[in-house]
């Protein structure tokens, strides 16, 4: 029998993208609400407690009120919002990191967001081996396509005299960064500097390093096989080969990939390093991630529909 899938806001960016993965798939039955109803509290909590699982592809507060309707129903629910990435009883949906079981039993599954996917790929594994201080004060520079901001920056970007860069978070209360904090296991928030460049969709997010100024004088090359290592069984996570790297590139009009690529650059003698994520900020940042933890939540293989 099909497996019973209810987007909650699948006319949106990533709502769209989730519905084109699952496109042909005949493990699911997708229940679809037209658009007078979409909207409707009593369409939408017919629809959730109907579904065998339902993704939330919503605003923070919608997505909490879609949590509260499908209250009773025993619908397992992945969040794609971030309403609920720190929030005890919810299970964090990021495979690669909290473990393939902790998902497959999970009730309530929240996705990470886009920019913590990326620094939460290069610095979790590096503080859980030692190899990184939990108490650094780190910093995250990070640039997406303006696809991640939702319908209003999407149309900025695209109207005549759009911008050429458009930088935020000054206020220092992004809500990236508790999550980031909590699931690197650290003990200072991070300094997140964000930015939206004219590309639809992709993403680089750097951590900059002093490794000498650190205790254990740790190395780029150690950092880099680590992560090598700790990566090894990924389909969907990689290092890329820094020797050949002379830039990296956000292409304006990039395809779609659920793929994220990792880097370390370290200069001679030791002293720096630069941890650098490429990925799609709709791909492993939103959509394919929902799609991997659905996956993986269905018993089926995590990378069944998605573009790798």
């Amino acid at each position: 029998m099909a497996i019973r899938l209810f987007i909650d806001g699948a006319a949106g960016t990533t709502g769209l993208e989730i519905r084109e993965r699952l496109a042909g798939r005949s493990e699911f039955d997708l229940i679809v609400l037209d658009d007078s109803r979409r909207k409707d509290e009593a369409a939408r909590r017919d629809a959730l407690h109907a579904a065998d699982i339902a993704i939330l592809c919503l605003p923070d507060d919608a997505a909490k009120e879609a949590v509260t309707l499908a209250a009773g129903s025993g619908t397992r629910i992945i969040d794609a919002s971030s309403a609920h990435r720190v929030a005890e009883g919810w299970t964090y949906g990021f495979p690669e990191l909290i473990g393939h079981t902790a998902i497959a039993n999970a009730q309530l599954v929240t996705n990470p967001g886009c920019y913590p996917t990326g620094f939460l790929a290069l610095v979790a594994p590096l503080v859980r081996a030692g190899l990184l201080p939990a108490d650094w004060p780190y910093t995250v520079n990070a640039v997406s396509g303006y696809s991640g901001g939702g319908n209003a920056l999407i149309d900025r970007f695209e109207a005549e005299g759009a911008p050429a860069f458009r930088a935020y978070g000054y206020d220092m209360a992004h809500k990236h960064r508790p999550e980031m904090k909590a699931h690197a296991g650290l003990k200072h928030e991070v300094i997140f500097a964000p930015a939206v460049v004219p590309a639809y969709r992709g993403m680089v997010v750097e951590v900059p390093l002093h490794l000498g100024a650190m205790t254990g004088d740790p190395a780029a090359d150690q950092l880099r096989d680590a992560l090598r290592e700790f990566y090894a069984g990924s389909q969907v996570i990689a290092l890329g080969d820094e020797c050949t790297v002379g830039e990296l590139l956000l292409e304006r009009s990039a395809p779609p990939s659920d793929a994220m690529r990792l880097y370390v650059f370290g200069n001679e003698g030791g002293w720096h390093a630069r941890l650098v994520a490429v990925l799609d900020n709709l791909g492993k940042g939103a959509s394919g991630a929902a799609i991997q933890n659905l996956n993986i939540m269905c018993g089926l293989p995590e990378t069944t529909g998605l573009r790798l």
